[in-house]
């Protein structure tokens, strides 16, 4: 095989691999806040909502660290190890406890830090400035691959309340289907490095690099260093707004969107089967945007500015419908649900067009978040990716917080507000690195 087949072969790989490892742990937080408030046992008093904010606040401190443990122990072990804490948080609902269902969240959280910054690594390694915005929309499109939720809304359609045993089936399935991603990340070849003997840098990326603890400590430290020095540079704040507004929209359509669909009464019977179709239509979105947005880069004329204008339109229309169709306290109602009505009569065919909408709007701002990050840091890609990750998971930990609290209204004003000054800033850093490009005498349009 050649050396760019085996590049595309690690990439889908790499994406299989997330497939099988979210369609589990994504589906897992759809239904989390829902199982929860149907558990017959009085003796668990967790929340699906601190939970996941407890994921995210330590996952966004993880990514201080996690470049190091990346450069230390390789992508690909770093990977493999993950998945596993992954498949554990998931078999924590199998028979859920307090204490192992938050202290399952603190491990995830770690994982997840070093897992994406991983990915971010064998992502860029794998890839060149011609190939990177292609290679995130295979890597993007065949990670929203979400089977787990059509399962749900088969298995929980006619059901108002969740039982025991249809708990403990899903969670079991889920943990089995995460354990299988794992092992798919031992199928990833490893690449030669490049680099000559004598050239120093943050390309600690290449797989199979020296066994030396020595070396590879000065890497980790390096990488620190690099985190460090990249998070004050002037693009990479500006594209930390946006990357803020992609975690508080994460938060919203992966947890706090599904319990407000299955807290609805007027959806009657369908309510909590709705929740795995919601999750459904949120990955044909995502799946959507990749292809066209991802695999069709390279005939884009105009850059990644018009995708990223198409997704905060798409959201916004999205946030305005959700404000007509969601009763206001449906992402705090009781167990019982809730029988209030916003502007309309809540309507099952707007709420599942709104899930589309939120997963095509997310996928053009996030395959155009990872192709610009391996465009401007392809030299720096684990310190750039652990950013990115630091800041989107600190604002998703804030975001599953307040959503404890806040009406719906408010959880999308804040949604607004962020968005907009996020596709601001993407389009101001957009605008440089096309300029740049333009005056190194290089095809911009074709990356």
């Amino acid at each position: 095989m050649s050396s760019e087949g085996k590049k595309l072969f690690n990439i889908i790989i790499l994406g299989v691999s997330f497939m099988f490892i979210f369609t589990a742990f994504q589906t897992c937080g759809n239904i989390a806040q829902t199982v929860i408030t149907n558990l017959n046992n009085t003796d668990f008093h967790g929340s699906g909502y601190t939970s996941m904010s407890i994921i995210y606040g330590v996952l966004s401190a993880s990514n201080l660290i996690s470049p190091s443990v990346v450069a230390i122990v390789g992508p690909q072990f770093s990977m493999v190890v993950s998945g596993i804490f992954y498949s554990l948080y998931i078999a924590v609902f199998i028979q859920p406890t307090t204490w192992a269902f938050y202290t399952a969240s603190v491990f995830i959280g770690i994982a997840a830090a070093v897992l994406w910054t991983a990915q971010g690594n064998c992502l860029t390694v794998n890839s060149n400035e011609n190939t990177i915005g292609r290679n995130s929309g295979v890597f993007w499109a065949l990670l929203h691959l979400f089977f787990g939720n059509l399962y749900i809304y088969f298995a929980w359609r006619g059901k108002t309340h969740i039982s025991e045993s249809d708990r403990r089936t899903v969670f079991i399935a889920l943990t089995v289907i995460s354990l299988v991603g794992t092992v798919l990340f031992f199928l990833i070849r490893k690449q030669e490095d490049t680099k000559a003997p004598g050239d120093e840098d943050s390309t600690n990326e290449i797989l199979g690099e020296s066994s030396s603890a020595q070396n590879k400590m000065m890497r980790a430290v390096a990488a620190f260093k690099k985190s460090i020095t990249l998070s004050f540079t002037k693009e990479m704040m500006l594209l930390s707004v946006t990357t803020a507004y992609t975690g508080l929209e994460l938060t919203f359509f992966s947890g706090v969107y599904g319990t407000c669909i299955g807290a609805v009464n007027r959806f009657g019977s369908e309510e909590k089967s709705l929740i795995g179709l919601s999750g459904i239509l949120i990955g044909v979105g995502e799946i959507l945007g990749g292809g066209i947005f991802g695999l069709l880069s390279k005939n884009s004329r105009f850059g990644r500015n018009p995708v990223v204008l198409l997704g905060i339109l798409v959201h916004f229309i999205a946030f305005y419908l959700i404000f007509f169709n969601m009763p206001n306290d449906a992402p705090i109602a009781p167990m019982e649900g809730t029988d209030q009505v916003a502007y309309m009569i809540p309507s099952k065919e707007v709420a599942m067009l709104c899930s589309f909408l939120l997963g095509l709007g997310d996928s053009c701002f996030n395959t155009q978040l990872l192709s610009i990050l391996g465009f401007l840091y392809s030299e720096d890609s684990a310190p750039a990716f652990a950013i990115f990750k630091f800041v989107q998971s600190i604002c998703a930990a804030v975001a599953y917080f307040y959503s404890n609290y806040f009406l719906l209204q408010w959880q999308l004003l804040i949604m607004v507000i962020v968005g907009f000054f996020g596709t601001i800033t993407f389009f101001t850093v957009e605008w440089e690195a096309a300029a740049a490009q333009a005056a190194r005498g290089s095809d911009y349009s074709s990356i």
